[in-house]
């Protein structure tokens, strides 16, 4: 009985730390190499190997802990960045119900494929794009699926999608802690991870969640972007802070996250995403960012 008992507190004291905890059965748990006694390190293994054709040198995840922050326009952002930096950039768009990637590089279509696995769309400029909008019938069609599988999709465009020669895969993640993010970080070989937030106060309360579930992941922080943090004034050049005092620095100080980026709002954002033609802006905002990002 006593033996019981200290097996389970050993057990309960391993998984405190396991983003999987609440939802995982007790002979999951059992077989779990964490629980069993083991080291961390020999913790359960859900990584996924890429296509054997592909080729990634090394994948950025971009999150944020809620949505209408500008995710997918920061994904495109870096991708373009990188892409002008003379790197060959790729995204993939794992949020599949809510995919915007496609139209903000003016993409349209299915992608094609056979019986070696598919091949991903290609930008004006060669940026490689999955998305399920390629997929479906009818680009505006719902994608009416449970979380298990949207996680599954997710994996399928890294496992059965023939990525070329990409120095920079960014991942254009679903707002939030759930299923896919948590399958993005288990599944997928993340280098590191770029938040995104707005300047209010209570998105920063909720960046806080994205930070700490990578921090349980293991997986570095590498910036945060704080979108929509002014207005620039088109006559005077004054920069007014529309929605209150900026809180990156102070977000990213207090998680040790390297590098703050500060994005304005601006309607050229807006018109080149709605028009397909992000590929046209010239932007240096993330310029300095990408250097550190070279796989």
């Amino acid at each position: 009985m006593n033996e019981n008992n200290t097996h389970n507190q050993s057990q309960n004291s391993a998984c405190s730390g396991c983003p999987s905890a609440s939802s995982c059965s007790a002979e999951a748990r059992s077989s779990c190499g964490k629980t069993a006694g083991q080291s961390a390190g020999a913790r359960q293994d859900f990584s996924e190997k890429p296509h054997p054709q592909s080729s990634i040198k090394k994948v950025i995840g971009v999150v944020s802990g809620k949505g209408g922050v500008g995710k997918s326009l920061v994904t495109s952002l870096l991708a373009c960045a990188a892409q002008k930096k003379g790197l060959h950039a790729a995204v993939l768009d794992a949020d599949i119900t809510g995919p915007s990637i496609p139209r903000i590089f003016g993409l349209h279509g299915k992608v094609e494929g056979d019986e070696n696995g598919i091949y991903p769309a290609t930008t004006a400029d060669g940026i490689q794009v999955m998305s399920i909008n390629f997929l479906l019938e009818n680009e505006t069609d719902p994608v009416l699926w449970r979380g298990p599988i949207i996680a599954g999709a997710v994996k399928q465009f890294w496992t059965d999608v023939i990525w070329k020669d990409v120095d920079l895969m960014f991942v254009d993640m679903p707002p939030g802690t759930g299923d896919v993010p948590l399958t993005v970080f288990q599944s997928l070989s993340i280098g590191g991870i770029i938040v995104v937030a707005s300047p209010q106060e209570l998105v920063g309360m909720i960046v806080e969640k994205a930070v700490r579930m990578a921090d349980m992941m293991h997986i570095p922080v590498l910036a945060l972007v704080e979108n929509m943090s002014y207005v620039q004034c088109p006559h005077c050049g004054e920069k007014i802070e529309v929605f209150g005092k900026s809180n990156a620095d102070n977000l990213a100080s207090k998680h040790a996250i390297p590098v703050t980026v500060k994005l304005p709002m601006d309607s050229a954002f807006a018109a080149a995403c709605d028009e397909g033609r992000i590929e046209k802006l010239e932007r240096t905002e993330f310029d300095a960012l990408i250097e550190t990002l070279r796989p």
